[in-house]
């Protein structure tokens, strides 16, 4: 292994498998230093398995039996030396297999606990299952975003799984370990994403209660029912998306559309009764050049107006790569986000590339003090597998 980098290098991190918010979190953790060991089934690295390159990225496997009495011994001894552990599973099914947090804790006191799931440990819901669409479809978030009249739009899983439930168990993990520095204690930390995609709407929440947010979907500032915060199609069917939110800003962008001589369109852009007016008159206006024509026209002028990038633009875009902002897969031909944040003094790791499951079984059985003949027995005994 290379030496270690990042602000949580030392940090030693044991994964129990599982999909989504969870391998994510546990990404973070890894991009900012931490070494990590995931657990993964027996069987799991057959021919057709496909790791996520990127989500999959900077951690090590070790393939167990979970339902072995030996394969959840070779668990809790990992545990044992570990600051960290993340589960992914429904509620109670860690304490079913024999690795929940009462035996962890006791193996290890200082342990950090880390568990993600949809809509928390306790709560009627808690045992049901549910994706990303269905634990935002109760917070409010979902009813959100869409356009007037139209139904509303799943915003891929980044509100719930990853911006909402990743995050937040990772900044508890994180807030866990500064705790155990001082009480010498570990704890558990329930992530979920209702939880947390509720958090992330607090700025909705305050509108709301200031009497500036209506439940109706496209009539708000920040919902597409703002001329000025919307996206416009353009002459070849592309997109730039305006985000004029401040005065200043709108005047530039009358400025550059050739607009700013209409006496209906240069009063208070923040006036509603405008809006309809303003809406037609942008719309007119951003038709009659192509996206790029209009990124061009646009350029070095201060008024918050970009164009709308696909994925394979965005890690082209000059910007990025004078940040260095996507970085290459292996030598797969394709890119992978970079770790951020970045920070003036912590070295930033490299991810690497995800483990095929079983990949360091026997390298990690060895490092946790298994003797050679203990590890065939497990191996031969099914426990483990490599």
């Amino acid at each position: 292994m290379p030496e270690p980098a990042g602000p949580l290098a030392g940090v030693t991190v044991v994964e129990l498998a599982g999909i989504g918010p969870g391998p994510f979190c546990v990404m973070l953790l890894a991009d900012m230093g931490a070494t990590v060991v995931r657990v993964d089934r027996p069987g799991a690295g057959s021919d057709d398995y496909t790791p996520n390159p990127v989500i999959e990225r900077g951690r090590r496997s070790i393939a167990v039996d979970l339902k072995h009495p030996d394969g959840v011994e070779v668990v809790l001894r990992l545990v044992e030396s570990a600051d960290v552990l993340v589960e992914s599973y429904r509620p109670g099914v860690a304490e079913r297999l024999g690795v929940g947090p009462d035996i962890c804790l006791a193996r290890n006191p200082r342990l950090v606990f880390g568990r993600m799931t949809g809509w928390g440990q306790d709560g009627e819901l808690a045992p049901v299952a549910g994706h990303d669409i269905n634990y935002i479809s109760m917070t409010g978030a979902l009813h959100a975003m869409g356009r007037a009249g139209e139904r509303p739009v799943p915003p891929l899983n980044l509100v719930g799984d990853f911006g909402g439930g990743a995050s937040s168990l990772a900044f508890g993990i994180v807030c866990a370990l500064l705790e155990a520095r001082t009480s010498g204690r570990g704890q558990v930390v329930d992530g979920n994403v209702l939880d947390a995609t509720s958090a992330l709407m607090g700025l909705v929440h305050g509108l709301r209660a200031a009497g500036r947010w209506s439940l109706e979907r496209g009539s708000n500032l920040l919902d597409t029912g703002c001329p000025y915060y919307d996206i416009y199609t353009c002459a070849d069917g592309r997109w730039v998306a305006v985000g004029a939110i401040e005065e200043k800003f709108f005047v530039n962008v009358l400025r550059v559309l050739g607009l700013d001589t209409d006496d209906r369109l240069t009063g208070s852009h923040k006036d509603r009764s405008r809006w309809p007016v303003l809406r037609k008159a942008l719309t007119a206006a951003f038709a009659t050049r192509t996206r790029d024509e209009w990124t061009a026209a646009f350029a070095g002028v201060d008024c918050c107006v970009t164009p709308v990038l696909d994925m394979d633009e965005a890690a082209a875009h000059p910007h990025a790569r004078q940040r260095e902002a996507y970085m290459p897969i292996g030598d797969t031909g394709h890119v992978q986000p970079a770790v951020a944040p970045r920070f003036s003094r912590s070295a930033t790791p490299v991810p690497t590339l995800p483990p095929r499951p079983g990949e360091h079984t026997r390298q990690i059985l060895a490092e946790h003090g298994f003797g050679a003949e203990h590890v065939v027995r497990l191996l031969e005994s099914g426990a483990v597998a490599d």
